[in-house]
């Protein structure tokens, strides 16, 4: 056992200096200000152009230094009408980045006083801040596979394949790069895992000059006309065959399930990808160390569904 400190210094994000950087609300506010309108300058709609902007006293809303309007930096993130403390999103979000297998509601409920349906709320506003539609994997090796998360099968035939056992599963298709790209992961919830599904979801996130391995699922024939393909013979016994192997994608779904059975216990079909989109962004940027807190927090800016002008409600935090 590695009994010494093996995050590199540079990549350490301790609960000490997260307290000592956002100890009040204000902080995590300018924060925010910061983030979305640095140096306090923002578009005024009324003046037509982009203009300073002052923090209007005892409330989250900045006033134009010209006339006056008034626009709402919380407006279209996920903090928008919320009566939560700024500290504690902040806090959650700085939890969920420094664990490697995730964090329940319920543990954020202990650590923070709020209550359970709040804690749940935060953590899927905050999910939903985690997805990467666009990814697209630029390595020349990448590795695929379906995965099937959900109960156990009731009635199944001893040796018959998961995908026709009748089962409620939910199907999950995943594709990894190899360490000669940057090593991402996408993972999605699809329909069901028939050669139609899986062979589109390879098509709109894997590039055609790439070599792909899979194992014998007979959904994967016919890859070979738009790839290099390269299949291991999982049913015969054998896992790794010089470079033809899925053991890189099999072991994200290990994080995965191991995570979700030890963490979450169970987890519904309708909130799955929210899940998977958290684990593949963790898994993204693996490289990050503790600062992976830093790279949510950002993600609050570049995701903001309406105008920062749009009114919010002056029952707001400050």
């Amino acid at each position: 056992m590695n009994r010494r400190q093996t995050i590199p210094k540079h990549l350490r994000y301790t609960r000490q200096q997260f307290d000592a950087d956002f100890p009040t609300d204000d902080i995590c506010f300018e924060t925010i200000l910061a983030q979305r309108f640095p140096g306090g300058v923002a578009h005024c709609e009324k003046c037509g152009q982009d203009r300073k902007h002052y923090r209007v006293t005892g409330r989250t809303a900045l006033a134009c230094d010209h006339c006056g309007n008034h626009i709402y930096p919380l407006a279209g993130t996920i903090f928008e009408k919320t009566t939560t403390p700024l500290r504690i999103w902040f806090q959650a979000m700085y939890l969920m980045g420094s664990t490697r297998c995730g964090i329940s509601a319920k543990q954020i409920q202990r650590e923070t006083g709020v209550t359970y349906k709040t804690a749940w709320r935060m953590f899927r506003q905050i999910r939903s801040l985690l997805s990467d539609p666009d990814t697209q994997l630029e390595g020349h090796w990448v590795e695929m596979d379906e995965c099937y998360v959900g109960g156990r099968p009731r009635g199944n035939k001893r040796g018959t394949p998961k995908w026709l056992d009748g089962s409620k599963k939910a199907v999950v298709a995943g594709v990894v790069e190899r360490k000669s790209g940057k090593g991402r992961v996408v993972a999605r919830v699809v329909p069901d895992a028939s050669k139609k599904t899986l062979q589109d979801f390879a098509h709109e996130f894997i590039l055609p000059a790439s070599t792909v391995f899979t194992d014998e699922h007979p959904s994967y024939t016919g890859l070979d006309k738009t790839y290099t393909h390269h299949r291991i013979q999982h049913s015969a016994g054998v896992y790794v065959k010089g470079d033809v192997h899925t053991q890189t994608i099999e072991g994200f779904w290990s994080l995965v399930q191991n995570g979700i059975r030890g963490v979450y216990h169970s987890v519904s079909k309708k909130y799955l990808q929210t899940y998977l989109d958290e684990y593949a962004f963790r898994y993204n940027r693996r490289d990050l160390g503790n600062l992976l807190f830093l790279a949510i927090l950002a993600r609050v800016s570049e995701k903001v569904s309406s105008k920062p002008s749009e009114p919010t409600p002056e029952t707001q935090p400050a």
